[in-house]
């Protein structure tokens, strides 16, 4: 990485840009135009694992590919590394694309990279993508919110500093609501267990979305008392979302439905 960037000091004088470009959930016909006119004028393009292949192939062909994805048990580059190469590529004349799946500012860290860059006097641009809550659950069907049953969305992530997430139960139980967790996968049971433990019913209805708006998307709806079993039974692809609220029934009510037409049709 040092003889890298030393090479791309060499050849550029002046100091570059960075850009922090939401890539959205998967679908490449989700990215959005704006993203895809920076992402083709990169010169160096620093890619998360959740950026897919379609995605990358965007890329032009004599730009810098630079793999820092993250999985639950190995950092490429831990986050201050991170920051740390994209300040040095911008100070190298580069334009560096910082590509992030989903949203860069929805549990992309990209606000530290944004901080890291903008302290080291260099020009920082965002360009928002569909993050992964809206977009998956539009592509399955279920709608956030309702006015029947749901009059706000919380966007909360399933995977604290240290492991297992410190979150504000008693308010996440309020009726009214739905819960979307990212990154929750790992520590479903905890995330269940606790929320029934401050009142929430384990009859509510919670869905795992699998590599949403991807062609082998997955969709596994349960409760809230069954998500850990269903988990553990399933083993859904990563990345997986999870959805606990009563706006799950609008889409298991479409889905009976849609058996019962298909079982119809067949007799």
């Amino acid at each position: 990485m040092a003889a890298l960037l030393g090479g791309l000091c060499r050849s550029r004088t002046g100091a570059g840009e960075v850009w922090l470009v939401g890539a959205g959930p998967g679908d490449v016909e989700l990215l959005t135009l704006k993203a895809l006119r920076v992402l083709q004028q990169a010169e160096v393009v620093v890619y998360d694992r959740l950026v897919s292949e379609e995605i990358m192939a965007l890329v032009p062909p004599g730009a810098l590919k630079i793999d820092v994805g993250k999985t639950p048990q190995h950092h490429t580059l831990p986050q201050p590394a991170i920051n740390a190469l994209l300040v040095s590529l911008a100070q190298a004349g580069q334009r560096v694309v910082r590509l992030k799946g989903g949203d860069p500012f929805v549990f992309g860290r990209g606000g530290e990279e944004q901080e890291a860059v903008q302290q080291a006097g260099l020009r920082c641009h965002v360009v928002p993508g569909i993050t992964a809550a809206l977009g998956c659950a539009a592509a399955v069907g279920i709608p956030l919110t309702h006015r029947a049953c749901a009059q706000s969305v919380r966007l909360v992530t399933g995977h604290g500093r240290d492991g297992e997430p410190d979150l504000d139960w008693p308010s996440l139980v309020a009726e009214g609501q739905t819960l979307v967790f990212y990154m929750g996968l790992t520590h479903c049971a905890a995330l269940s267990e606790q929320l029934m433990a401050h009142g929430m019913a384990g009859a509510m209805p919670a869905a795992v979305i699998a590599r949403g708006t991807r062609a082998d998307q997955q969709v596994f709806t349960c409760t809230l008392a069954t998500l850990a079993g269903t988990v553990a039974r399933e083993k859904p692809a990563s990345p997986s979302l999870l959805i606990v609220g009563e706006v799950v029934r609008y889409y298991q009510a479409d889905h009976a439905a849609c058996a019962a037409r298909q079982g119809a049709a067949v007799t």
